[in-house]
């Protein structure tokens, strides 16, 4: 991620990063010594007090997910060994007891049903409660790790009751035993059923939950309001009465929800189902609600043929409807940009604030084609010649969260597979899992690009009502493609705890080089990529992802942000002069950089000039120019361009 550089770098003292590595280190090898042990009774009191000691210093204790503790001010994870989340409906899940849980396992084929017992401590990272067994006095604790909310609310504190799919049993960051989830779908949350206790038919008990999914509604309460919606229609649908006018109400009342939940996909299919078709005015007034909601939904999945249809349909319905020619102008301009990459730039920026970041744009795929790169895997590449300083392609970030929001957080992560410590935008990830698991037309979108877990592939998977989403495939697919926007609606300095961080799928697969033939700018969440040179048909685009005149900088943010080694020909050509003569060039420039930031460019005096140019030469000679052949010297042109100003500054004196 770009903004893991400059302002936003995390700084920790030796002394830390080994106490973190060996709190990890412990935990792990604790965990092994551990496996396959038999679960030993937990001692219901102590739970208790952990619990309330936990509430009351929350801002002090270790938080989950292996080992997490503030460190400086910033959230330490640790990646275990990634898992698959669970593909098994619960009817294929045998039903089994705590008492038959052994330590550090993954119980296949069995699922745990539990009850909330105590209060939820809620953490950056995680949240965590403890459980008792149906039935049984038997108590555990049980942890949900970073993707620990759903429609705004708690996972664990929007039930008293949840099953646990294929359960995984190990040691919490503090090495007492706990049930971890990791996947979100792993948890599955049991619904109180609001008119189980209503006489009368399949219409009376869907109507009692529409009324009580209205009353939640009114209240606010979206998820419980989803929850009775959703009963009503499967009331009629078990009495075989989906035909009543009464499920157009809820589909419709529904379809609302949706959209304030930011779950698009059901939101369009409500909107759709909601539709009557009787010709009178109050249906035809209804019909026009149902068009509107489900247009909406098609709008915010990007769906601008689809959209215009629906909003077509609910102009001729209603025709004097403001509001849908307002939105059928906004898709002829959807439409228009996709079609031709021309954008309204000043336009887009003069609507953003810092209240509405996103950019209400199209995306713009250009005369690029996805193929594979040699030594990349996959590469954008150019299907036509394009000029310099033509746009390239324009993309909305299928998700983004920026610094002064609350999802912007990062962590400091040590990951078990190679033992490196990154600064990770967890909050991207998180908000990522979070619009899949609410939308999974989005799902083979987003899992089209690489990670180094390959987790479920691009495959969609629905269980039980909910999407199967790989949370450590996520957070992998993060890790080697997310960047930063740049800090567009930033005050003042910015903290590392907190970065702007978005992931652009098309623009994923535009692969680094020192040399880049593209740069990217930002207008919100719009990514645009413009050529810096002409670029020809069949050409690779490749843009700089860590800009630097050091090599060792550059080397090193390129290996521990995204995890490899350039092989551009400025870096195979740096790594040949060695350790010795780089350290000389950046010597050099350090020296000119003095002498630019000593005098004003408009009135540098003679001798100073003299004196960089001087230096210039010195560094000119850095460079063995066989080796450097068609390689530009990045750091050499910009203080040649400042030479050259200031000559020009001087002859107008």
């Amino acid at each position: 991620m770009s903004q893991a550089q400059g302002e936003t770098t995390i700084r920790i003292s030796p002394q830390e990063a080994e106490r973190i590595q060996t709190r990890i280190k412990d935990r792990r090898q604790k965990c092994q010594e551990q496996a396959g042990k038999p679960r030993e009774a937990t001692d219901k009191q102590a739970l208790h007090q952990q619990i309330t000691m936990s509430n009351l210093m929350t801002d002090m204790d270790f938080m989950g997910g292996g080992s997490e503790k503030k460190s400086e001010g910033i959230t330490v994870l640790a990646i275990g060994k990634p898992y698959l989340p669970s593909t098994a409906s619960l009817d294929d899940l045998t039903l089994m007891k705590l008492s038959e849980l052994t330590m550090e396992t993954h119980h296949t084929g069995r699922k745990l049903t539990v009850k909330r017992k105590e209060e939820v401590v809620e953490q950056k990272a995680h949240s965590w409660t403890v459980v008792e067994e149906e039935g049984s006095e038997d108590v555990e604790r049980l942890e949900v790790v970073v993707h620990k909310s759903r429609g705004g609310e708690d996972l664990l504190d929007s039930a008293k009751v949840f099953t646990v799919k294929e359960p995984y049993f190990t040691l919490s960051d503090d090495n007492e035993p706990t049930l971890r989830i990791d996947h979100p779908s792993d948890l599955v949350v049991e619904v109180k059923e609001v008119a189980a206790n209503v006489a009368g038919s399949a219409v009376e008990q869907a109507t009692k939950c529409k009324e009580e999914g209205n009353a939640a509604l009114k209240r606010k309460e979206l998820i419980d309001a989803h929850a009775k919606y959703s009963q009503g229609l499967h009331e009629l649908r078990n009495g075989h009465a989906l035909d009543d006018k009464l499920s157009f109400d809820i589909h419709r009342n529904r379809a609302h929800v949706n959209l304030q939940l930011s779950r698009m996909d059901e939101a369009k299919a409500d909107g759709i189902a909601a539709v009557t078709g009787i010709d009178d005015a109050r249906h035809k007034d209804l019909d026009s609600k149902a068009y509107f909601r489900a247009a909406c939904a098609a709008y915010n999945l990007g769906q601008w043929e689809e959209s215009k249809n629906l909003f077509e349909s609910q102009q001729k319905l209603a025709p004097g409807d403001k509001d849908a020619a307002t939105n059928l102008e906004k898709l002829a301009a959807r439409l228009n940009e996709q079609k031709t990459g021309e954008y309204d730039f000043k336009k887009i920026r003069n609507a953003l604030s810092k209240l509405r970041p996103r950019a209400d744009a199209a995306d713009y795929d250009g005369h690029t084609e996805r193929k594979e790169s040699k030594g990349h895997g996959f590469g954008l590449f150019a299907t036509k010649d394009i000029e310099e300083g033509a746009i390239i392609i324009c993309e909305k970030a299928l998700s983004i969260v920026w610094s002064h929001e609350a999802e912007g957080w990062t962590a400091l992560t040590v990951d078990s597979r190679d033992e490196q410590t990154r600064v990770q935008p967890v909050g991207l990830t998180k908000a990522i899992v979070s619009k899949l698991m609410s939308n999974p037309s989005q799902i083979e979108k987003a899992t089209s690009l690489f990670g180094d877990h390959q987790g479920l592939g691009k495959q969609l998977i629905i269980k039980d009502g909910t999407p199967v989403v790989d949370a450590f495939q996520i957070h992998d697919i993060v890790s080697r493609n997310a960047f930063g926007p740049g800090e567009s609606f930033a005050t003042g300095k910015q903290d590392g705890r907190m970065a702007s961080t978005g992931l652009w799928v098309r623009s994923a697969y535009i692969n680094h080089s020192c040399i880049p033939n593209a740069k990217k700018d930002s207008v919100g969440d719009l990514m645009v990529f413009r050529a810096t040179r002409s670029i020809k048909a069949g050409e690779e685009i490749f843009h700089c992802y860590a800009e630097s005149y050091d090599y060792e900088e550059r080397a090193a943010n390129l290996k521990t942000t995204w995890g490899f080694e350039c092989d551009c020909r400025l870096c195979k050509a740096e790594r040949k002069d060695g350790a010795e003569l780089r350290a000389k060039r950046m010597g050099l420039m350090g020296q000119a950089d003095a002498l630019m930031q000593r005098e004003d460019i408009r009135i540098a005096k003679r001798i100073t000039i003299g004196r960089i140019e001087t230096v210039l030469k010195s560094l000119n000679e850095t460079y063995n120019d066989e080796r450097y052949k068609g390689i530009p010297r990045y750091g050499v042109e910009r203080i040649q361009e400042w030479v050259d100003e200031a000559k020009r500054n001087l002859k107008k004196r």
